[in-house]
């Protein structure tokens, strides 16, 4: 791998609604992390035309595997990066988004196994959720709280 090599950029949507997050387990046949919980979202897309991409790419990412329609208004909260289990580049964006309608199931099979509704506390002391989500979801808690949604 060369050091100029460019970078993957992927969106993640922590979806809050009433108190407790939208959460995926990842299918097994993903080619990264596969079977891990983590936040709904994926690789943002050369599409062109959107003024907001990566606001954009996180709502359809969690409406095509989710069902779930969040709200337009959308919060940074953290970026970071990472290496595929392949090697390859990642930076990752989390956004804060709100519920706005559906119902959540894993609509995508060959990308979510399933999907769920936990509250910050479930996640933060469920084992089998990864040390990053625990942190993203952490720092989203913090924001919701901040913004009063």
């Amino acid at each position: 791998m060369s050091n100029n090599q460019a970078y993957v950029l992927n969106v993640e949507g922590a979806v809050s609604n009433d108190g407790a997050f939208l959460i995926g387990t990842r299918s097994q046949e993903e080619g990264h992390a596969a079977g891990e919980i983590g936040l709904i979202g994926g690789t943002v897309e050369a599409s062109g035309g959107s003024d907001d991409t990566l606001k954009a790419t996180v709502r359809r990412e969690i409406r095509e595997e989710t069902t779930v329609e969040v709200a337009d208004e959308m919060a940074y909260v953290e970026s970071h990066q990472f290496h595929t289990d392949d090697g390859t580049p990642v930076v990752n964006v989390v956004f804060l988004c709100r519920y706005e309608s559906g119902t959540a199931v894993a609509a995508e099979p060959d990308e979510l196994a399933s999907v769920q509704w936990l509250s910050a506390d479930e996640i933060a002391s469920h084992p089998d959720v990864p040390p990053w989500t625990h942190r993203s979801v952490e720092r989203a808690e913090r924001r919701r709280l901040e913004l009063g949604w």
